[in-house]
């Protein structure tokens, strides 16, 4: 047997589940696909906040920069990415290079950009890297 009011509770309910689900249901809209970033080349200057990553088995410093996505010059492009790679890992060539980056680990840092590539090997913790590269000094 049911209560006497069962049925205006039954309604009640569906009418409020209908009120809170109807408006969600309508504010569900497609967003625009986003824009591909700014292409960068050789010789271009890359900023971006210098971060200091843990290295794998060996002990070697690596670096990266996380920046606006930028698109790459041909043939990688866009690094499978719709908008391009936002983090670029800074390959170190030298001990003067590591000791030059460990002074601006978590500020802001600028690069002019020599070599850069979509990142391919696993270990690779960027979405590009940078092969060649030196600190653009503010003046």
């Amino acid at each position: 047997m049911t209560k006497p009011r069962f049925g205006k509770r039954y309604c009640f309910g569906v009418l409020m589940a209908a009120t809170l689900i109807a408006p969600s249901a309508w504010a569900q809209q497609t967003e625009p696909a986003p824009k591909p970033g700014k292409p960068i080349k050789a010789g271009d200057v890359l900023s971006g906040e210098l971060n200091a990553m843990k290295g794998g088995r060996k002990r070697a410093a690596t670096y990266q920069i996380t920046s606006e996505p930028r698109r790459l010059p041909p043939p990688n492009g866009l690094c499978n990415l719709e908008t391009g790679p936002e983090t670029f890992q800074l390959v170190t060539s030298s001990e003067a290079q590591t000791a030059q980056l460990k002074n601006f680990i978590g500020k802001e840092i600028s690069v002019k950009v020599d070599e850069v590539a979509c990142a391919q090997d696993a270990g690779q913790i960027s979405e590009a890297v940078i092969t060649k590269w030196s600190v653009v000094t503010k003046h």
